[in-house]
């Protein structure tokens, strides 16, 4: 079960590392977008649809990392009082009764969506965007995956403190 969890917690660890470039392409897109707009008074839709594509892949694949890291929203008030079993209890139940059937619902919801934007090959509305909008919204099938895969990273977690104590 160890090599399991390290295998699902590196997998997360890895996208979450790589997510994080993603702040920085923005960041120089974004500045570079700013000084072409009001420097020399250009526009560019392209790069604009570029930093929005980075902004949800952030966001969608670096939330496994972030659940691995412990750093998303928890309302904490009695559970950083929990003795460790109980923290585990309630990251068990949480992700067996809550985030599994969440990533699981969100997978089945979006899979016509995502595939009828394949059929399609949609493209974006503007006449200078990204022609690649079919691949942006694939993110919610990603999404689904590696986060389920790093929640039974968490419940293998739960489960061995459980067992173990």
């Amino acid at each position: 079960m160890q090599k399991a969890i390290l295998a699902l917690d590196s997998f997360s660890e890895i996208t979450g590392k790589i997510c994080s470039w993603f702040v920085v392409v923005m960041v120089f897109i974004t500045c570079l977008v700013v000084v072409m707009r009001y420097g020399l008074d250009m526009g560019s839709v392209l790069l604009q649809d570029v930093v929005i594509y980075l902004h949800a892949g952030l966001f969608l694949l670096g939330s496994a990392f972030a659940l691995k890291r412990g750093s998303h929203v928890r309302v904490d008030i009695f559970y950083r009082d929990f003795s460790r079993k109980k923290k585990a209890l309630v990251d068990l139940l949480g992700n067996l009764l809550f985030l599994q059937p969440v990533c699981w619902s969100i997978f089945f919801f979006s899979w016509g969506y995502v595939e009828f934007s394949w059929r399609i090959m949609e493209v974006s509305a503007e006449p200078d965007g990204l022609p690649f909008v079919y691949l942006q919204k694939s993110l919610l099938i990603v999404l689904s995956i590696i986060l389920a895969l790093q929640s039974l990273s968490e419940i293998l977690k739960a489960s061995v403190i459980l067992k173990d104590g």
